[in-house]
């Protein structure tokens, strides 16, 4: 019998917490909710969930900047529920490390669907766990722990930790080298889903990701585009020690 994922909904919005919750519980899900950031903290004293829905405007500390807090301890996955009209939302989101937005009003229809595709993408089956997964990946000057889920610099010894979204992008790069990858398939790997029409959060993922690896500007020599076709990983990747 499989075990219930847990959910965690902040928002203000009284009316849409319940509509989440009943219609959540309805479909499998053991549902938390939070009113505003304080008591999303205490909820996440106990442990995190398997999923975060995450309101942007709420008092006191947005959802911008609950977002930050989760991130200094936790990937686990965070949709972020925007108004209509907020691209810049959207954007700045992704960028600080939500895997995934839709936007108010929404059906629960639309949203169970975006909950489930997410975590069909960071189920333990997932390419990290292959057994024929190196556990070091080295490309450039990084090395990348696919275990921990952290990059580290090896000329100057930094150690970053990443982003479940940066980590399967990543991933799908290095076990993919000079392949062309379109939209679809980077947002599969990194959303569980197709992309849609003119949708910026994988330029936002792509922007993050270059930004990290240093490969930005015009000179980009790890993750090349490729006009009207998609993107390719041009570095020579090692790996050492099978897992």
């Amino acid at each position: 019998m499989s075990i219930s994922k847990q959910v965690l909904v902040v928002d203000d919005d009284k009316e849409i917490r319940e509509l989440l919750e009943e219609y959540l519980t309805k479909n499998g899900f053991e549902v938390q909710t939070a009113a505003e950031g304080e008591e999303m903290k205490r909820c996440l004293t106990a442990g995190y969930p398997d999923l975060i829905l995450l309101d942007i405007m709420m008092p006191g500390d947005d959802g911008f900047t609950l977002c930050q807090h989760i991130r200094k301890s936790s990937d686990v996955p965070i949709i972020m529920l925007t108004a209509v009209s907020d691209e810049m939302d959207q954007i700045i989101g992704l960028e600080i490390g939500a895997d995934d937005y839709i936007a108010k009003p929404f059906s629960p229809r639309q949203l169970l669907a975006r909950i489930k595709a997410l975590l069909r993408r960071i189920k333990p089956s997932d390419v990290q766990l292959s057994p024929s997964v190196a556990k070091f990946i080295y490309f450039a000057n990084w090395r990348l722990d696919t275990t921990a889920h952290r990059l580290l610099d090896v000329q100057t010894n930094e150690e970053f930790e990443l982003t479940s979204g940066d980590y399967s992008l990543l991933m799908l790069f290095v076990t993919r080298p000079n392949e062309i990858l379109d939209r679809d398939t980077i947002s599969c790997a990194t959303r569980g889903r197709d992309a849609q029409p003119s949708e910026r959060g994988i330029d936002v993922a792509l922007s993050r990701l270059r930004q990290r690896l240093g490969d930005k500007g015009r000179t980009q020599r790890l993750i090349k585009t490729s006009r009207g076709n998609g993107y390719i990983f041009t570095a020579e990747v090692r790996y050492e020690d099978q897992i």
